[in-house]
């Protein structure tokens, strides 16, 4: 009995010694892939932190263009329409308020691409705006403006864009996480 007990310790132990190099390399393979994986995951979640901020550049870098491209082209509105009141419109203050119309237009194309469901919803109240002062104006100059409308009437609408323009900024603010946007609501109704 006592060298069956030596023969199975024998055993084991040969057993062991043969199977203490596999294991450890299991062990080791379990600890690499651990590794590799927390790794993965860090430059998963890296990328995605730059994916967000590259979005984040692009969306404010399209609501700066949209902003300014929809300010000067309120502003060649307005003084379009000045110059109507005047009859004093010329083919370069034509042309000037069409460079301003389509740099607006182009603008608003690029930013319909990355603007949030709220900011595109407020782009869309100002450029349809935009082009109704625009049609107004147009109207006016041709001398078949729209009932009621006058040099006073469509002044006030184009005041009122400008209303219109501030509450589109705080949503763009708001959007890009400025966190000192005003908290002023948007106003809806048109003069």
């Amino acid at each position: 009995m006592g060298s069956s007990i030596a023969l199975v310790v024998a055993v084991v132990g040969v057993t062991g010694t043969l199977l203490a190099p596999v294991l450890a390399q299991r062990s080791n393979a379990k600890t690499q892939k651990s590794e590799f994986e927390r790794q993965q995951h860090a430059i998963q979640t890296q990328w995605e932190r730059e994916q967000q901020r590259e979005e984040l550049m692009t969306r404010r870098t399209c609501y700066i263009e949209a902003n300014a491209a929809n300010r000067r082209y309120r502003i060649q509105l307005m003084n379009y329409l000045w110059h109507v009141r005047r009859s004093e419109v010329t083919d370069a203050l034509r042309a000037d308020l069409e460079v301003a119309r389509q740099a607006h237009h182009s603008a608003f194309a690029e930013v319909q691409m990355v603007a949030s469901p709220d900011v595109l919803s407020e782009l869309d109240v100002m450029a349809d705006a935009l082009s109704e002062g625009y049609r107004r104006t147009k109207c006016l100059e041709e001398g078949t403006p729209d009932p009621d409308d006058s040099f006073e009437v469509i002044e006030q609408y184009l005041q009122w864009i400008w209303d219109r323009w501030k509450a589109m900024r705080d949503v763009m603010r708001t959007d890009l996480g400025v966190h000192n946007a005003a908290a002023s609501p948007p106003r809806t109704g048109a003069p």
